[in-house]
């Protein structure tokens, strides 16, 4: 029996610690890559989502190899949101 396993990142626009951390670039390229691309080179993972409200984010997402079908409503991407309300929305 196969089962489909997904593989979702968070990856807000916003942080207060080190804005726009998931697009700084480290050796080289966007932190949000070096995410994308372990979970592609797992092997583990039949589709890899991000989720996301920041556009610039999504494009990066998208032209790395994971899918972002739709943007994260505002409501649910603020620091203080939990991470089960990013889950549920996301599936």
């Amino acid at each position: 029996m196969h089962s489909n396993i997904l593989a979702l990142i968070p990856a807000r626009g916003g942080s207060k610690g080190l804005a726009g951390k998931n697009m700084r670039r480290i050796s080289g390229r966007p932190l949000i890559y070096h995410t994308i691309k372990a979970a592609l080179d797992s092997g583990v993972f039949d589709r890899i989502l991000v989720s996301t409200d920041d556009p610039a984010i999504a494009r990066f997402a998208t032209r790395s190899g994971a899918a972002v079908p739709f943007l994260r409503p505002k409501h649910i991407a603020g620091d203080k949101t939990p991470m089960i309300d990013v889950v549920r929305h996301a599936l």
